[in-house]
């Protein structure tokens, strides 16, 4: 990792739900989120940006203070070397539990280290502040945030506070490095041309090409770096509908496909053109947007199709797929390059999409222009991406009707762009004062 950005570490007795909060900060999928406490071992580190001020952040395992058993004495040694040159400590507690004589320890080790630390008080609502003060404040730590790490919600005051007085690069400064990697998972039924299209885009014959359905089943990843911009792309095995999966290493194939989409930030949907777009493939493209993923539909082997026009297969395809309205198609050719090109384009949108942040002032300027006779939406704000997702403060905290929700989220889209990326909405209750 880089030793030139500021460095921020996230510390908690175990299942406090740092994990989570790592999630929520980078915007990605890299730690495993479980109820069991202790699932984190190691350090986990992640490049990310807060209003273009770049950080690495860290997340240690749960930290028990003198644990004799060797995997917690492990984790407490691995938490040690981070906190070493951190810029800032993020210190995260329960906030439905007490505090417990753990935390007060812990609390003290980590004022005696003399660097900058932040209380977040998790599981908590941004209006529990008053009830937090005297609890938390006992710890010693002047600066407490409540957070709902799950949710978003107090996740950017925090986040603002602790990148307060880091550096953001000036408009002159040289351009940098990307952050990390797009990843980019390519799925699809078997044999639609998975590898062929990842050699296309690598310029490589990284995986292996055969007629025969079924040839990729370990994931297969390849990073390159074109335009400079860095993309990482994974092939992944086909999956099969749940009756055709008898053979174990086939099962662990298409988990280990679903895990691969859960931890992309762009999912291209390959369909074959020749077999037209079948159930299976709405299926498959069910599980990118459900994982919260941009999405490009790739319409691969056109080549082969003589008489059909593009915008009656393209009309298939979204009948077919009415839920991924909102993702790019491309036509293309993997084993002739034809199109290929176009879709490094698409990603960099997608991505943009995925990542792209609406501040809280422009959000409501923009809801104030629109019509709900259903009920009063007090205020609305952007809790987090990838995907982006949206804060409703409005007089009932039921959902909106799905018909209400279709209608903002088609507006937030007109105003905002967000193509290639799906929008999640979530409504919480509000008194009217």
């Amino acid at each position: 990792m880089s030793h030139s950005l500021p460095t921020v570490v996230i510390v908690g007795r175990p299942n406090v739900g740092k994990s989570t909060l790592f999630n929520r900060i980078t915007g990605q999928r890299r730690a495993i989120v479980g109820d069991e406490p202790g699932i984190t071992r190691d350090r986990l580190h992640g490049l990310t940006d807060y209003r273009g001020r770049r950080f690495e952040l860290i997340d240690t395992g749960g930290i028990v203070m003198d644990d004799s058993e060797y995997i917690p004495s492990q984790i407490l040694k691995q938490a040690r070397v981070a906190l070493k040159g951190a810029a800032h400590i993020i210190l995260l507690v329960d906030g439905r539990a007490e505090i417990t004589a753990p935390d007060r320890d812990l609390a003290r080790m980590l004022l005696r280290l003399g660097q900058p630390i932040s209380l977040a008080v998790n599981k908590a609502d941004t209006g529990a502040r008053e009830d937090l003060a005297h609890d938390f404040y006992s710890l010693g730590i002047r600066d407490i945030f409540p957070v709902s790490a799950e949710h978003g919600i107090g996740v950017d005051a925090l986040v603002d506070h602790v990148t307060a007085g880091f550096a953001v690069p000036s408009d002159n400064a040289p351009a940098e490095e990307p952050l990390e990697s797009v990843k980019v998972a390519i799925i699809g039924r078997p044999n639609v041309g998975k590898s062929t299209l990842l050699n296309a885009l690598t310029g490589e014959d990284r995986a292996i090409v055969s007629p025969i359905a079924g040839t990729t089943r370990d994931s297969i990843d390849e990073t390159i770096t074109r335009d400079g911009a860095s993309y990482t792309f994974v092939d992944t095995a086909g999956i099969r509908r749940k009756g055709k999966t008898k053979l174990m290493a086939e099962k662990l194939s298409v988990v280990m496909a679903r895990r691969n989409i859960r931890m992309a930030d762009v999912v291209l949907v390959l369909m074959d053109a020749s077999e037209g777009v079948l159930g299976l493939d709405a299926t498959i493209a069910g599980y990118a947007h459900e994982g919260g993923c941009g999405v490009i539909l790739c319409v691969n082997k056109w080549d082969l199709i003589a008489d059909k026009k593009k915008s009656d297969f393209e009309q298939d395809v979204r009948d077919h797929l009415k839920f991924l309205e909102y993702a790019p198609a491309v036509f293309l050719s993997a084993k002739t390059g034809a199109g290929v090109n176009q879709i490094f384009k698409l990603i960099r949108e997608v991505y943009q999409s995925a990542t792209k942040r609406v501040s809280t002032g422009e959000l409501n300027r923009f809801v104030e222009r629109l019509r709900f006779e259903e009920r009063k939406i007090y205020y609305i704000t952007q809790a987090s991406v990838r995907p982006p997702t949206f804060v409703l403060f409005t007089n009932r905290s039921a959902p909106l009707h799905f018909s209400d929700e279709r209608y903002l989220v088609n507006q937030i889209r007109k105003e905002f762009g967000f193509r290639g990326t799906p929008i999640v909405l979530k409504t919480k209750g509000k008194k009217e004062h």
